[in-house]
């Protein structure tokens, strides 16, 4: 393989120029962009935020760009607050506006308050009360039913019947909304694999929606409770 001749001098002033030129090219940019903004935006409404302090200073050339950078932070801060006060302040007056029309329409507002008690009884916090989707016998011997572990405490009614009792939550379907509270041998609650989610949809669906088996993460198969 034939040598490659040395670089010249004057190659390697140009690649060192081109690499400066591309190191700053960005940080030009960058710069110019920002400039424009704050002399538009800050420069638009400092007179106007500080109308107190002197010309003098106020236009000063060495101090023009300092005013004009407070007064566009000025002007974002202002824009975050009118964004906050429309979303959690006038979004919840025009939202309840809103609910109130729509109960007024006969039919919509039966569907509506369906749909409003699934999503206020199974949000994200309510979700987090079922601890596992569970199977049992509900509601005759040999007929299983899907329901929802909500506590393990041991209470007054195990020290009673003597018995290790589970709380489970069975809800109804398709609105799941109601439900019964049952308690169950520890023996006789089956856990399952599949997640609160996945237990919610099979529910609402009235069984049409019923997750893989075996999962992909784990093939394991349904065990009694220890």
């Amino acid at each position: 393989m034939p040598d490659l001749p040395p670089t010249s001098r004057f190659a390697k002033l140009r690649n060192a120029f081109l690499s400066g030129l591309l190191l700053l090219t960005p940080i030009t940019i960058t710069w110019l962009v920002f400039s424009a903004i704050f002399n538009r935006v800050g420069g638009g409404f400092r007179e106007y935020f500080f109308f107190f302090v002197p010309s003098e200073l106020r236009d000063h050339d060495s101090l023009r760009l300092l005013w004009n950078v407070v007064a566009t932070l000025i002007v974002i801060v202002l824009i975050t607050l009118l964004g906050y006060i429309s979303r959690y302040v006038l979004g919840q007056y025009f939202g309840s506006l809103a609910e109130r029309f729509i109960l007024t329409i006969p039919g919509v507002n039966g569907v509506y308050n369906t749909v409003k008690q699934i999503v206020d009884t199974f949000g994200t916090q309510n979700r987090n009360l079922f601890s596992k989707v569970v199977l049992v016998e509900f509601p005759r011997p040999g007929v299983r039913t899907i329901g929802f572990l909500t506590n393990r405490a041991q209470g007054e009614p195990s020290a009673r019947t003597g018995v290790e009792l589970l709380t489970v939550f069975v809800p109804t379907t398709p609105n799941p909304t109601g439900g019964y509270l049952m308690l169950f041998p520890k023996a006789e609650v089956i856990e399952l694999d599949m997640s609160v989610g996945d237990g919610m949809k099979m529910i609402i669906s009235g069984g049409a929606v019923i997750p893989p088996w075996p999962p992909v993460s784990k093939a394991t198969t349904p065990t009694t409770l220890p």
